[in-house]
């Protein structure tokens, strides 16, 4: 598995917000959104070829943590991805996987973290035709929501975006406990500036709110 980065950090998005986690970031994606916050993994994938043992003995490193986050790039497109998450769920670890959702594979999860990408989302150039065909597919969707507990996360930058948030959450029947609203930026001054905002759309509508902490607390840097 081509792999750009193992570490052991605080989760910054989502319901176990704040949980110590080891990250495996897997490289590559099939989408390409205009505000992604890891290129190294997307418009410019970096890695390194891994086997599951490989990666496992890099996992052994933080034996005290309880949690694994498998995360990309999109982690759903990685050969080998059922093999690692049942790999780590002999060793007791609560897996979350972090998804676009737009491919179904049968890995071993505890939390299915997907996060739809709204049109927000879309680049302009080369990469825009195929990132709009792609980015959602409600059939796929469905399937992920089956597999195990999740949550359904999304990028909010304009208030307008909740409307397309909406509209997807109805047509997939997802209650309120599992919608998550973040606000889109990648600084802190981006961050803070749209988190009143989306706040309070999350409060109006009885969807959760996550910043995303790990900008505050690290920026937007590699490895943490």
């Amino acid at each position: 598995m081509r792999i750009s980065e193992i570490f052991y950090s605080i989760q910054g998005e989502g319901s176990l917000v704040g949980v110590p986690s080891i990250f495996i970031r897997t490289s590559g994606c099939n989408l390409r959104c205009s505000w992604c916050d890891t290129p190294y993994t997307s418009w410019r994938p970096e890695g390194d070829e891994l086997t599951i043992p490989a990666i496992l003995a890099q996992v052994s490193q933080w034996p005290q943590a309880a949690h694994a986050v498998v995360t990309g790039g999109e982690p759903m497109i990685a050969p080998g991805i059922v093999a690692l998450t049942e790999s780590l769920r002999a060793r007791g670890l609560h897996i979350t996987i972090e998804t676009a959702g737009t491919v179904f594979a049968p890995a071993a999860c505890d939390l299915m973290s997907i996060s739809p990408k709204l049109s927000n989302s879309t680049p302009e150039g080369q990469f825009r035709n195929q990132h709009e065909r792609l980015r959602i597919q409600p059939d796929v969707l469905r399937q992920l929501m089956s597999l195990c507990d999740y949550q359904l996360k999304f990028v909010i930058a304009e208030e307008t975006d909740l409307i397309e948030a909406q509209q997807l959450i109805a047509a997939l029947n997802a209650p309120p406990s599992k919608v998550i609203l973040m606000p889109e930026g990648i600084t802190v001054e981006t961050q803070n500036a749209r988190t009143p905002m989306v706040s309070e759309l999350a409060k109006r509508n009885g969807y959760r709110f996550t910043p995303r902490l790990h900008i505050y607390l690290y920026g937007n840097k590699r490895g943490t």
